[in-house]
C-alpha cells in the first residue's frame, strides 16, 4: 500500500507516541483484554483527537521480522475508520516480514489489508517463542481462537 487513502477526521491527528503516553496506551490494551507485557512506547504509534488517545497500535521488531500488535480503538470511536488507517501506516512503517495474532473473528479485518493465514510451521523462530503461551492457551481454553497471519502485500 503506497498511500494511505482513508482520512482521519479533521479534530485528529497520527503520531509516535511519546513517553507521556504509556498509561493512556495501557489503559487502552488493558480495555481490550490484550496481552499489556512488552508494550514500549517507543514502538506505538497513536491517534490523538481533541487531545485525547483513541487510538494505537505497535509495531515491534524482532530478529528477522515485525509484528503488528496492540492495535485499540476506543469504543465511542470505532467504525469510523481509525483502525484502517492505523493498520495501514503501521504496514507502511514496516521493515521486515511482518505478522500479527489476533483473534478469529478479525481475520477478516486484516485480510482485507494483505494479511493471510498462516500454519504454525510457517511462523518464524523469534515470533514462535512470543506466540507460543497464546497459542498454548487455546488448546486449554478452546473458546479462544486464534489466528496468526502475515502481511504478503496489497488487495488493491
Amino acid at each position: 500500500m503506497d498511500e494511505i487513502s482513508l482520512s482521519l477526521p479533521t479534530e485528529c491527528i497520527l503520531r509516535p507516541a511519546n513517553a507521556s503516553d504509556i498509561w493512556e496506551i495501557r489503559k487502552l490494551v488493558f480495555s481490550a483484554k490484550l496481552d499489556p507485557t512488552q508494550l514500549r512506547w517507543q514502538q506505538f504509534s497513536v491517534i490523538e483527537c481533541d487531545k485525547k488517545i483513541v487510538a494505537c497500535g505497535q509495531l515491534r521488531s524482532f530478529s528477522g521480522a515485525q509484528e503488528l500488535s496492540s492495535l485499540v480503538v476506543l469504543s465511542a470511536w470505532r467504525n469510523q475508520g481509525l483502525g484502517s488507517y492505523l493498520v495501514k501506516h503501521l504496514i507502511q512503517q514496516a521493515s521486515q516480514p511482518l505478522y500479527l495474532e489476533c483473534a478469529s473473528w478479525l481475520e477478516q479485518f486484516y485480510t482485507q489489508f494483505g494479511f493471510v493465514s498462516i500454519s504454525w510451521q510457517e511462523v518464524p523462530s523469534p515470533l514462535k517463542e512470543k506466540f507460543r503461551f497464546t497459542q498454548f492457551a487455546t488448546k486449554v481454553i478452546p473458546i479462544i481462537s486464534l489466528k496468526v497471519m502475515q502481511y504478503r502485500g496489497s488487495t488493491e
